[in-house]
């Protein structure tokens, strides 16, 4: 997650450093709701993994599996979003290998297959949440 950190330091320099209209990008209201967005994403990424391995080391893999499957679902997406705005901010430019934005972009989505699609992680995530708050009745 550090690479997204400096995704977010590039868009930050990109709208501050581009004018449209007589202003600069991050004069623009949508481009600021953009960055505020994309820090808190990374920020919530960024405590769901150190949760889930300060969960791992301290209970084990086995008590950890809806943490981890949390983690398999939510980061590739946001990480994914997060890159998406960036990449327009950068318009066309985005999507070119001048930046590192579109082989970025390859990357998280190919981490949403790795592991199995989005789906089965979430339905089985799904069931084990239903049978463990059901439980609780």
């Amino acid at each position: 997650m550090a690479r997204d950190s400096g995704l977010l330091e590039l868009a930050c320099q990109r709208v501050e450093a581009r004018e449209t209209f007589g202003k600069k990008l991050s004069e623009h209201q949508s481009i600021r709701e953009n960055i505020a967005r994309s820090y808190a994403e990374l920020e919530m990424a960024r405590l769901l993994v150190h949760k889930t391995c300060w969960h791992i080391d301290t209970h084990g893999v086995k008590p950890s599996i809806e943490l981890i499957s949390a983690t398999k679902i939510t980061i590739p997406k946001l990480i994914q979003y997060l890159i998406d705005r960036c990449m327009q901010m950068y318009g066309a430019g985005g999507l070119t290998e001048d930046w590192c934005m579109a082989e970025q972009f390859n990357y998280a989505r190919w981490c949403r297959q790795a592991d199995g699609p989005d789906e089965v992680h979430e339905m089985a995530l799904g069931k084990r949440v239903i049978r463990q708050y059901a439980e609780l009745n």
